[in-house]
C-alpha cells in the first residue's frame, strides 16, 4: 500500500512536469492578412430506433432531435475546431477517432480539435475501446455497440468539410453573461461532520431534499458571440449543470438544455447557437426538480431566460486573425486504485460478467497504460477565454479557472473526453459521495487539471 501510494505520487509529479509545457499554435498566414473567419456546421446526431441509448434501447423520436454543432476558425494558424455534440458522453479511443476525423476534414491537425457533449441521458454513448473489448471477450457490446457512431463520425467530418465552402468574416466578437434562477443546485449534501450525507439527483422527490441550500454553483450563463460587422453568425453558450429533468424514456432528446438552445434559436435566428456544458459534474437541477413532467419545460425557460438576458448585455470588440491562439496541454490523468483493482482481478479470473461490468474502467487504463494522453484546451480570443476540460469536473474546477484570471472573460467546457468519468478536487475524495465513490482517476487528477488551467490562462 505504500509502495503503491508513493507510486501515485510520482505519477502526479511526472504530469505536472508533463503539463508545463504549453503546445504553441504556429502562425501559417500572411502577416499582411489579418482576416478573422468561421464556418458554421450542424447536422442531426439522433440514431434511428432500435438503436442503444445509455440507458435502454431507443423506441420512438422526438418533436427535437439531437444535434452536432460547431464552428472552424480560420485565420491563425491551422484552423480550430469547437464541436458540442448531445450525447452522453464521447470516450477513449471514440474521442480520438472523432477529432481526427474532424481534423482531416477542417485540414488541421487532432489536437486543434475540442469535441464536447453535453451528456443528456436518452442519448447515445462512444468507446470504441470498451466495444472492442467486449467483442473480444465474446461479449454482446451493447450500449457500446459502434455502427451509428461511426456513421455519425463521418457525416460530422463531412459537414465540417462542406462548411468551409461558406465562411463568414469576423469583426467582432461579443461577450455577455447573466445568472440563471432556479435551475442548478449542488448534489452533495453535507452533514455537521463535513461529509456528504445525501446525494440530491437531477429529479429529487425527497422534500428535505429539495429544501437543503442551493450549495456551491456557478450561477453564471456565459455568451461568446461572432459577429460580421453587425450581424452575429454564432453565439457559444457555457452553462454547468446536469442537463436531466428525467430520462430513460426511450426517446433521444435534447432535454431542457437543448429546448433553451432552440428557443434562443428562433428569437435570434441568424447565429448558429451552440450549447456547451460547464464542469458540471457534482450540479444538477435536483433542488428545483421533483421529476414531474412540466419541469422540463420550466428549466429550459429559466435557462433561456438567462441566455437572453446574457445576450442584452453582450459587449462587443473588434477582433482580428492576431486576436486568437490556441494552447494546449496534454496530460496524463492516473487512475484511481478502486479501478485498478477491479482491473487486477478481472485481469486474473478473464471473467465475462466481471468485464461486462466495469469495461469503461478497463478500457480507460488500458489506454492510460498505452500512453494516452488527454489534452486541455484554451481558446485564446480578444478578452475571451475559452478552457475544454474532460469527463465529468466538478465546479469548483470552473470557479477556480474564473478566479485565476478576473480581469478575463473566462468560460468553462466539460465533458471533453468521457473516458475519466467523476474528476473532483482532492479534498472531495475524503468527503465521500457518490461521484469520488465511482471516480476513474486518483485524486491528484484535480491538481493537474488546476495546474494545467492556470499555465493556459497566465500564458502570454
Amino acid at each position: 500500500m505504500i509502495l503503491r501510494k508513493s507510486l501515485r505520487y510520482v505519477f502526479m509529479l511526472l504530469s505536472l512536469i508533463l503539463i508545463s509545457h504549453v503546445v504553441k499554435a504556429e502562425n501559417q498566414i500572411s502577416p499582411a492578412d489579418t482576416s478573422l473567419k468561421i464556418s458554421v456546421f450542424d447536422l442531426d446526431a439522433t440514431p434511428p430506433v432500435g438503436t442503444a441509448l445509455a440507458y435502454g434501447v431507443m423506441n420512438n423520436s422526438w418533436d427535437l432531435g439531437l444535434r452536432a454543432r460547431g464552428i472552424v476558425i480560420m485565420g491563425s494558424g491551422k484552423p480550430v475546431v469547437l464541436c458540442a455534440v448531445d450525447w452522453i458522453g464521447i470516450a477513449n479511443e471514440s474521442h480520438v477517432a472523432f477529432r481526427e476525423a474532424l481534423a482531416e476534414a477542417a485540414g488541421t491537425t487532432p489536437d486543434r480539435v475540442a469535441l464536447h457533449t453535453l451528456h443528456q441521458h436518452d442519448a447515445p454513448r462512444s468507446d470504441f475501446g470498451a466495444e472492442k473489448l467486449l467483442i473480444e471477450a465474446g461479449l454482446d457490446p451493447g450500449g457500446y455497440e459502434s455502427e451509428y457512431d461511426r456513421k455519425l463520425m463521418n457525416k460530422l467530418a463531412e459537414a465540417v468539410k462542406e462548411s468551409l465552402k461558406k465562411f463568414f468574416t469576423v469583426t467582432h466578437i461579443g461577450l455577455g453573461k447573466s445568472e440563471v434562477s432556479q435551475v442548478a443546485s449542488n448534489r452533495r449534501i453535507f452533514g455537521s461532520d463535513s461529509l456528504v450525507k445525501a446525494s440530491r439527483f437531477s429529479a429529487c422527490g425527497n422534500i428535505k431534499l429539495r429544501e437543503e441550500p442551493e450549495g456551491l454553483i456557478d450561477p453564471l450563463v456565459s455568451l461568446i458571440s461572432f459577429w460580421d460587422n453587425e450581424k452575429p453568425v454564432a453565439v457559444l453558450s457555457f452553462y454547468a449543470t446536469h442537463p436531466q429533468s428525467y430520462y430513460r424514456t426511450g426517446i433521444a432528446n435534447p432535454d431542457f438544455p437543448g429546448i433553451a438552445r432552440f428557443l434562443r434559436q428562433l428569437e435570434v435566428p441568424d447565429a448558429l447557437h451552440i450549447h456547451f456544458n460547464g464542469a458540471g459534474g457534482n450540479i444538477a437541477a435536483g433542488k428545483y426538480n421533483d421529476g414531474s413532467r412540466i419541469n422540463r419545460w420550466i428549466l429550459a425557460q429559466r435557462l433561456a431566460d438567462g441566455m437572453k438576458r446574457a445576450w442584452e448585455a453582450t459587449e462587443k470588440e473588434a477582433v482580428s486573425a492576431a486576436s486568437v491562439e490556441w494552447l494546449v496541454q496534454p496530460v496524463r490523468l492516473y487512475p484511481s486504485d478502486k479501478s485498478l483493482e477491479e482491473i487486477k482481478r478481472w485481469e486474473n479470473s478473464k471473467d465475462k460478467e466481471t468485464l461486462a461490468s466495469i469495461v469503461p474502467a478497463v478500457a480507460y487504463i488500458q489506454r492510460y497504460r498505452n500512453g494516452g494522453e488527454i489534452n486541455i484546451t484554451c481558446l485564446k480570443i480578444g478578452k475571451a477565454r475559452m478552457i475544454g476540460l474532460p469527463g465529468e469536473c466538478f465546479v469548483e474546477f470552473q470557479l477556480f479557472a474564473k478566479n485565476v484570471r478576473p480581469d478575463l472573460f473566462v468560460t468553462v467546457a466539460a465533458y471533453g473526453d468521457y473516458g475519466p468519468g467523476y474528476i473532483a478536487p482532492r479534498e472531495a475524495y475524503k468527503q465521500g459521495g457518490y461521484e469520488v465513490e465511482v471516480s476513474g482517476v486518483f485524486p491528484g487528477a484535480g491538481d493537474v487539471l488546476m495546474q494545467s488551467m492556470k499555465n493556459l490562462l497566465n500564458h502570454k
